[in-house]
């Protein structure tokens, strides 16, 4: 086995140079499951978690850069959760607390499981991907990133170095439903942002596509009815409209965790629970 150990950015870029593809290791998480199991070849790693340029979090202006080895924990907590609060709600779920203090938001991408928590907030970001080589970096935005189940757009040699995303002012909420309250891989999952200031409502679906999706005509609907210049309640009507949207966007299948109509019913319910939170009047936030 070949390991090298990065130290900086430049060093992990290098070694990826020298061996495209090198397996890479930050939380390792998923990864040594993988390993685990015989269905990952470890014999050349280039582990990253120890560069300083990978971890934490900057704000500029009215974006965030969130570097690929900051952890769910680091996420879920202090400042950075009151700036993006659906990433927040969706790190904290994700397996134990040993999971969430190893787990990092890049491994998360990487992974690209059409179950990862923080997936769907991404895309409700319209987040993009800060990818690097020894040569060149790049931005993808989150679509143009993952391409499909466990597949990203990653070519050998490169690495993932950062998430950027804009802050938004609004309500954001991220729901999940699993087979049990903790420690679970979403059946169903979606996320939902709010911009006040853009005037528009993003919402964003896991576990019921291969690919994190956009609800594009829900969101549509939902920024066309809701009064902007008032107090930007969704009434009771829209929001059962806009659930159905919802629902007709998703595209599951049937597997072991749930059925196709499960998981259609499941984002209806999340959709409906994420509205009422967000854009609901306080009377009906407190009928919930």
């Amino acid at each position: 086995m070949t390991a090298t150990i990065a130290r900086t950015l430049d060093e992990a870029c290098a070694a990826l140079a020298d061996r495209p593809h090198a397996v890479v290791l930050a939380g390792g998480t998923d990864l040594m499951v993988e390993a685990n199991r015989g269905g990952r070849d470890m014999e050349d790693v280039v582990v990253v978690d120890r560069i300083p340029e990978l971890r934490g979090w900057a704000q500029h202006g009215g974006s965030l850069r969130i570097g690929a080895c900051t952890t769910c924990a680091e996420i879920g907590d202090g400042e950075l959760a009151s700036l993006v609060p659906a990433l927040a709600q969706a790190a904290r779920t994700v397996g134990s607390p040993q999971i969430r203090n190893a787990a990092t938001i890049g491994g998360n991408l990487g992974t690209a499981s059409p179950a990862g928590d923080t997936l769907p907030v991404l895309a409700a970001l319209d987040a993009e991907v800060e990818v690097r080589s020894a040569s060149a970096s790049r931005m993808l935005p989150l679509h143009d990133f993952v391409i499909g189940p466990k597949a990203t757009a990653l070519e050998p040699g490169e690495l993932i170095a950062a998430v950027h995303l804009p802050v938004t002012d609004g309500p954001q909420e991220f729901l999940k439903v699993g087979v049990r309250n903790a420690m679970v891989i979403s059946v169903a999952s979606l996320a939902l942002v709010v911009d006040r200031p853009g005037r528009n409502v993003r919402i964003a679906l896991g576990s019921v596509g291969p690919v994190p999706i956009r609800a594009v005509e829900a969101e549509v609907l939902a920024a066309e009815r809701i009064d902007w210049s008032g107090n930007g309640i969704l009434d009771s009507e829209v929001v059962e409209r806009v659930c159905e949207l919802v629902a007709d966007a998703a595209r599951p299948i049937d597997d072991h965790r749930g059925t196709i109509a499960y998981r259609r019913h499941a984002v209806d319910v999340l959709a409906r629970r994420s509205l009422r939170r967000a854009l609901a009047s306080e009377e009906e936030r407190n009928g919930l």
